[in-house]
């Protein structure tokens, strides 16, 4: 493993020699992140590595740790090796069939929760591309009337999903379904959110490596211009949304204008647009016209 010899002896010798190795591999915040590990690696909290640094590392979780730090260098992402993540006020499951939820994301929830000052009109939700489901189980988690169907193109993710939505509860209100956008689905929805694929297609191999390597380029890839999923959602939102419902749609870094441009051409009303925690236009609200 280069850069990192298994030191032995102490929990701080591990978190030294670890913290040095992920440095020199250019990961953010190493410190943090070989604490994560190691606390992994032994089955305790990150607070017990620090309330105690002299103590031993057993033989056996210092093979584990060994693992998975050798995974964190090749630049995996920490979710996918942990298999967890927080999203909202969930814990979900995580794998390599999906991204892993972002922060930036939960700005689609509060903006979807926001639509709708009388949360009880929110009764059917759609999360489109699903992923996790965390969009989807989010919402739901808020809102205890509704019910939601999340789609995903990829069967193991829709999967995973239902086990998110088993482990937080939320089972009986939420149902997955492997497709092709929303070709399986009959009916309309009063809140529609998606968070598509938007890099453009040229881009993709300079995103940071823990993306570009590790996670799902369907889930990634927008087509040259990144506005390909947006263009078949768009088509098709009309007929999904129920009269005074609402679509709110995850936008890259400068997508508004050219999203909206979509939206209008097909016949949909764009309504503003909120900001994630680092300023960008993150969440677009979309609506019908009215006649």
């Amino acid at each position: 493993m280069s850069g990192y010899a298994d030191p032995g002896g102490s929990v701080g010798a591990f978190l030294c020699q670890a913290g040095q190795a992920l440095r020199a591999a250019a990961i953010e915040a190493p410190r943090l992140e070989a604490r994560r590990l190691l606390a992994h690696a032994m089955a305790c909290r990150e607070e017990d590595l620090l309330r105690d640094p002299r103590a031993a590392v057993p033989a056996e979780a210092r093979a584990v740790f060994a693992r998975v730090l050798r995974r964190r260098l090749a630049h995996e992402p920490m979710a996918h090796i942990l298999g967890r993540r927080g999203f909202w006020t969930l814990d979900l499951e995580v794998s390599a069939a999906t991204l892993v939820p972002r922060a930036d994301s939960e700005a689609l929830v509060e903006a979807g929760l926001t639509a709708f000052p009388d949360r009880g009109k929110i009764r059917r939700v759609l999360d489109l591309g699903t992923g996790t489901g965390a969009l989807l189980l989010a919402v739901l988690a808020e809102v205890p009337g509704a019910w939601g169907v999340g789609v995903d193109l990829v069967p193991e993710a829709a999967r995973l999903a239902a086990r998110n939505a088993a482990a937080n509860g939320l089972a009986d209100r939420a149902s997955f379904v492997a497709g092709d956008w929303d070709a399986a689905l009959t009916g309309t929805f009063d809140l529609v959110l998606s968070n598509p694929p938007y890099i453009e297609s040229a881009a993709i191999a300079g995103l940071m490596p823990d993306v570009a390597r590790h996670e799902p380029r369907c889930a990634l890839d927008g087509g040259p211009d990144g506005l390909d999923a947006y263009r078949r959602i768009a088509a098709r939102l009309p007929a999904l949304l129920a009269p005074g419902g609402r679509a709110v749609l995850e936008l890259g870094a400068g997508q508004r204008s050219p999203v909206e441009a979509i939206a209008a051409g097909a016949g949909l009303a764009a309504l503003g647009a909120t900001r994630d925690l680092g300023g960008i236009e993150r969440a677009l609200f979309l609506a019908t016209r009215g006649p």
